[in-house]
């Protein structure tokens, strides 16, 4: 068998190069071991109330902490809830600033044992979120509503927000002008059949049965939107209505009370008359005879 005449390579090359390889494999296997301690973010989700704002995720920390960023579409990282072991993050008073803005959040899973270091820790970013589009609108309330003979008139209270303008806080109106509105339920108190009513301001005056008693509620609408349209329904009040009586009740009431009156006034002369008249022939019967 023919020996080959290649050139060999020195054993200590290849001694070498097997501790390089080595040496690398235990890199890898020791970040690897550092790693597998934290546990990254995941089923990040806005929750929106009327602007109010929270981040949360999953899942519990136990060897680890999180910290939040936010960021609008072409803005800068803002840091919140430093080295937290909550899993929600109340972000309301970022995107209050404009929030018809895009935003997106990230949240970083710290070691324990590495707060503070240098490097970047892992992070899971969010779905974008826009708040003049994705927040939930608040369950609206009835400021008064009065039902007066054939017409009911109902009044909505504009939820309060926290997005602030020179320092007062803005109503849902304030917000989103004509694009909020309201839808009035309504039915009569004996009936369960529903009508309903829409406006873009915050009064209802609608015609009903007189003397009739009405329930109804409200729901806060704006139908511009893909998703998040209505709000829940608001607490359902009820009218108060005495039955009236009809207005030609009066008119037959009087005209019976006459008849009775003209009957009574007859059959009372007529009593009169009859005795008169036997009294008269009882006296004549009483009378002697004249003799010639």
């Amino acid at each position: 068998m023919a020996t080959p005449t290649g050139p060999r390579v020195p054993c200590y090359e290849a001694a070498v190069a097997r501790a390089l390889l080595f040496g690398w494999v235990l890199v890898r296997v020791a970040g690897a071991t550092g790693t597998t301690d934290v546990v990254v973010a995941y089923n990040l989700t806005w929750k929106s109330t009327n602007f109010k704002t929270i981040l949360e995720w999953e899942p519990k920390p136990i060897n680890h902490v999180y910290t939040v960023q936010i960021s609008s579409r072409l803005g800068n990282w803002k840091n919140k809830c430093f080295y937290t072991t909550d899993t929600e993050c109340d972000v309301t008073d970022e995107i209050v600033k404009n929030v018809k803005e895009t935003y997106l959040a990230r949240v970083f899973s710290y070691p324990l044992d590495a707060i503070g270091s240098t490097g970047e820790p892992p992070f899971t970013n969010s779905l974008e979120f826009t708040p003049y589009l994705e927040t939930n609108l608040g369950q609206p309330t009835i400021r008064s509503f009065e039902q007066v003979g054939t017409e009911l008139n109902v009044t909505v209270q504009d939820a309060r927000t926290l997005v602030r303008v020179s320092g007062t806080f803005l109503s849902l109106r304030d917000v989103f002008g004509k694009d909020l509105n309201y839808i009035l339920y309504y039915w009569r108190a004996s009936s369960t059949g529903k009508k309903k009513a829409t406006t873009n301001t915050n009064e209802f005056l609608i015609d009903v049965d007189e003397g009739e008693n009405y329930c109804f509620n409200v729901q806060a609408v704006i139908a511009s939107r893909r998703a998040n349209q209505k709000s829940a329904e608001s607490p359902i009040e009820c009218t108060s209505q005495e039955k009236v009586l009809s207005t030609e009740m009066p008119f037959i009431v009087v005209a019976v009370m006459l008849v009775v009156i003209i009957f009574i006034i007859v059959l009372s002369v007529s009593l009169y008359k009859c005795r008169k008249a036997r009294a008269g022939r009882s006296g004549k019967e009483s009378l002697p005879l004249n003799v010639a």
